[in-house]
């Protein structure tokens, strides 16, 4: 049976402007964007959401079955409005964003997809910390932890929230320690731990929970800590960028594609993996990163 990836997250519509001007408008969302680019990539996906049953939700369903992504656990709800999110790009095409999304009212119903021995679960942002529907995601995650899934955790914690980082620090806490692997960035760090040097972040914060930890630094290199005392540096080589949207998510969609082509299991992580084997799944994802960032678009391009 193949492998599939399961991704739990959120669903806008990602407004992009340019120079004050709107220049498109995509379906997005952290593990929405890299589960878009794991389908076009070959991967066989499923994607856990809730959106509204309105124009812009009926068009990110339409996009997630173009995409042959199987969406029969995302909801639509009549009392609902999708979320837009308003990405500005700078003169470096770095983006800043405005999310318009009603949290308090988020709800989320669905009936869990199979999920196999080594499939993989891939998590993260607000979504996965959101008291509002805690409850079902962390259903949802521990059923997988017990099903024997990989749970890739992708901290992604916008400064927008910092002021409830006190509140949702067990929530943080209990997503790494069902992870086989945290990612975050060093931004995200900072805004959670107030300390954004990704050798203490894992020593300090991440080691105790998780021992598997990838820390992204935009142009700077990349960090790494494994189990068996690992320790890598990687080195992102430059490239020509159009815009920055999605880069954290692709590098997600590329280690996970890396760990499917790898046939890397829960088992192996758990054990630690050789050095050369972290090399080929980091450059995975740096090359769905780069990618995606020579585009407008929040995925990699069909084949």
């Amino acid at each position: 049976m193949a492998r599939k990836v399961i991704g739990i997250g959120e669903t806008v519509l990602d407004i992009i402007f340019r120079g004050g001007q709107p220049i498109g408008a995509y379906p997005g969302g952290s593990t929405f964007n890299a589960i878009i680019s794991l389908a076009r990539a070959g991967a066989q996906t499923s994607f856990i959401s809730e959106t509204g049953a309105d124009r812009v939700g009926d068009t990110i369903i339409s996009f997630l079955h173009e995409n042959g992504v199987e969406a029969d656990s995302v909801c639509q709800f009549p009392d609902t409005k999708s979320p837009l999110s308003l990405a500005f790009l700078n003169e470096q095409n770095d983006a800043e964003y405005v999310f318009y999304k009603d949290h308090p009212h988020d709800q989320l119903q669905f009936q869990y997809p199979e999920v196999h021995a080594d499939d993989v679960v891939l998590y993260g942002s607000y979504y996965a910390l959101n008291p509002v529907i805690r409850q079902q995601v962390c259903g949802f995650l521990r059923y997988a932890h017990e099903q024997g899934a990989i749970l890739y955790y992708d901290v992604n914690f916008r400064k927008a929230h910092a002021h409830e980082v006190v509140k949702l620090r067990s929530n943080l806490l209990e997503n790494m320690e069902l992870a086989d692997i945290v990612r975050g960035s060093h931004e995200d760090f900072e805004v959670v731990f107030g300390e954004c040097d990704a050798d203490k972040v894992y020593r300090s914060e991440v080691s105790f929970y998780c021992p598997n930890f990838i820390c992204t630094h935009g142009a700077e290199p990349i960090r790494l800590h494994g189990v068996g005392e690992v320790v890598r540096s990687y080195a992102v080589a430059p490239t020509e960028t159009v815009s920055t949207i999605g880069a954290g998510d692709n590098f997600n969609a590329g280690f996970i594609f890396g760990l499917l082509e790898n046939q890397v299991t829960r088992q192996q992580l758990a054990a630690g993996l050789a050095v050369e084997q972290w090399d080929r799944l980091v450059a995975r994802g740096q090359e769905f990163s780069a990618a995606c960032c020579k585009s407008i678009f929040n995925y990699i391009d069909k084949k």
